[in-house]
């Protein structure tokens, strides 16, 4: 039995959250996962898993065998990156996530760049709203948008992002201008999950926070949507200032309440700033943090 290649598949299969998703991961057969995690039961002399095909669950032993493995494999990955001069030159994949329309019009160009820059670096991009585990996932370097929560994660701040509200200026000519946010009563808004309620909106911070109903005559759930529709003539909207940027500029959104917009969220490159960094980690963040800014600066 190798033992690495034992740890690896039981971390995989712990991280999985079942042995047939293990198994189709591994693209190896649900009988053969389900052997070797046995196999490696019986050389440790204990049970790590309570397990069937659908969902398994670790005992006390695995718990703490668990913890073991990662760092054992982690050591030994640091190893061979060191080995294969990931310290001295920028070389090797970089993981990096970003929220889906941010990382399509920001990264993405930055990451293009770094790439003509960087020839012995490739780059594997994952673009997702979804908040990813980077230690779990095994990613190099998230993009995050909003406040984060305290841990040991390290926060690199590039800029800061707006909440807007926004309409066709069309629209706004033949309804009014809101003036102050209690005016929104007077108009119909369209609303998209994640950013506001599709009952409330809050302006400003603190004890000046203002908190008013409005009437979402559209519910959608993306941002794209929601400023397709405002565009199209049908309410007001509130989205991130980058999402509407564009349309903006075009004269097709124009942007209401300035002055009551809540404090910009922070935009920042996050890592997990264990032991050193490898050089083509440290390339990146140096290469994208100034050109990041440079972007986010003109969206304010």
């Amino acid at each position: 039995m190798d033992r690495l290649d034992a740890m690896s598949l039981f971390v995989a299969t712990v991280e999985a959250g079942s042995l047939s998703a293990a198994a189709r991961r591994a693209g190896m057969p649900l009988a053969t996962v389900s052997r070797r995690l046995s196999e490696l039961e019986k050389h440790l002399k204990t049970r790590l898993l309570n397990r069937s095909t659908r969902r398994l669950s670790l005992t006390d032993a695995g718990q703490s065998y668990l913890a073991a493995c990662r760092r054992i494999l982690d050591d030994v990955g640091e190893a061979e990156r060191a080995a294969a001069g990931e310290y001295l030159n920028p070389t090797g994949e970089l993981v990096i996530t970003a929220p889906v329309v941010f990382g399509r019009l920001h990264v993405l160009p930055v990451v293009t760049d770094f790439l003509a820059a960087y020839p012995e670096v490739d780059i594997r991009l994952t673009l997702s709203d979804r908040l990813t585990q980077l230690v779990e996932e095994h990613i190099d370097l998230a993009l995050r948008i909003g406040e984060l929560p305290v841990s040991a994660m390290v926060a690199m701040r590039v800029g800061s992002i707006r909440r807007i509200v926004c309409a066709n200026p069309a629209y706004l000519a033949g309804r009014g201008v809101p003036a102050r946010p209690q005016d929104l009563a007077g108009h119909d808004c369209v609303t998209s999950e994640g950013l506001a309620s599709p009952a409330t909106w809050n302006f400003g911070a603190g004890k000046s926070e203002i908190v008013v109903p409005v009437r979402s005559r559209l519910q959608v759930n993306t941002a794209e949507a929601a400023i397709d529709a405002a565009m199209a003539g049908l309410g007001l909207t509130r989205v991130l200032s980058y999402q509407a940027d564009a349309s903006v500029r075009a004269g097709a959104l124009q942007v209401v309440l300035e002055p009551f917009e809540p404090p910009p969220w922070p935009v920042s490159l996050v890592h997990a700033g264990q032991g050193r960094l490898p050089v083509k980690l440290r390339a990146f963040l140096d290469f994208a943090a100034p050109r990041l800014k440079e972007r986010l600066a003109r969206l304010l």
